[in-house]
């Protein structure tokens, strides 16, 4: 045997026609653990278990004699320890000195097999973690939508606690804090963009005889139906406050003081439930430069004392108090 076939990085086995081993090179030996002596002379078959002996008669002897080649056929064959040994077989048949030989050559497949089996192993892993990773995000995913609910549904509860804040409980109108807050904010507007606002005080006439002569009930019904008056007839030209008791303030844009009047009249005009007849008395006074929500109050104040102090059922302008 060629000395490079003898030491070649693959087996190589040769047997007569009829199956009998007459070479076999030193790496088929380290291989399998076998020595030279063993092999030579005995059947092929002696490498084989029954199974690959069923195959090796099924389709190896069959194609060998029909085509005289077999290419990429997978065997398993035993080495001395008679542990299975998987190898990828090519064989020739062709004539050599007079006579039919059949040369093989093998290679190990036990370490492709490995890294095959490893990497599908690795592959299932890879589909198991990107199945994971699907349904984490997908939970995150989840997370989030009810994180942003919960967002919604606190932004609700705290728009709802802020309205409650600035409501009063009875009239429905926004209370004394909320008209605070408003004060300070057409303040900034006047000194930002020069918008003028003026701020009105409306008292109930003779309130407390409401409630002695028609019960604190009847009272309350009187003060709801006033404040859905005032609110109905400022509309969107001002900010409808209860300021405490029987009195409330008004907020408006400009300066309109016929429409102060006129407000005055038609309470005096309309046909009240319970009461019939209700009259309010009113102070107004315009924003001045410097003016804070303390002094508004004040001079408002000041020209509603005087609609009292002067037979009640008018409006009196702080503006005219002074000239």
């Amino acid at each position: 045997m060629d000395i490079r076939l003898l030491k070649a990085p693959c087996g190589f086995l040769s047997t007569n026609n009829e199956g009998f081993i007459t070479e076999v090179n030193e790496t088929f030996l380290k291989w399998t653990s076998y020595d030279e002596e063993t092999l030579l002379g005995k059947h092929i078959e002696i490498l084989l278990s029954p199974t690959n002996k069923i195959m090796f008669h099924s389709y190896f002897y069959p194609t060998i004699q029909l085509k005289n080649r077999v290419e990429e056929f997978y065997i398993r064959m035993k080495d001395a320890e008679r542990q299975s040994l998987p190898f990828l077989l090519n064989a020739k048949r062709y004539v050599r000195g007079g006579e039919d030989v059949i040369d093989y050559i093998l290679m190990k497949m036990q370490h492709r097999m490995e890294y095959e089996q490893e990497m599908q192993k690795l592959q299932k892993q890879a589909e198991q973690a990107y199945v994971k990773k699907s349904e984490a995000f997908d939970h995150l995913e989840q997370i989030y939508a009810e994180i942003e609910q919960k967002q919604h549904e606190l932004l609700v509860i705290n728009s709802g606690l802020e309205e409650i804040s600035n409501t009063d409980n009875l009239t429905q109108l926004f209370n004394r804090r909320y008209f605070s807050q408003k004060v300070v904010e057409a303040i900034r507007a006047y000194e930002m963009e020069d918008e003028h606002f003026s701020l009105w005080i409306v008292d109930i006439d003779f309130f407390k005889k409401v409630n002695d002569t028609y019960g604190h009930q009847s009272g309350d019904q009187i003060l709801m139906e006033l404040a859905a008056f005032l609110k109905t007839f400022v509309k969107d030209q001002g900010i409808v406050c209860r300021f405490g008791g029987e009195e409330f303030t008004i907020l408006v844009q400009g300066h309109p003081d016929e429409c102060a009047i006129a407000l005055q009249q038609a309470v005096d005009l309309k046909v009240w439930p319970i009461v019939e007849k209700l009259t309010i008395s009113m102070g107004v006074t315009h924003y001045r430069e410097g003016d804070t929500e303390k002094s508004l109050i004040e001079c408002a104040d000041q020209a509603l004392y005087y609609s009292k102090q002067n037979g009640r059922n008018r409006v009196t302008f702080y503006n005219d108090l002074n000239t």
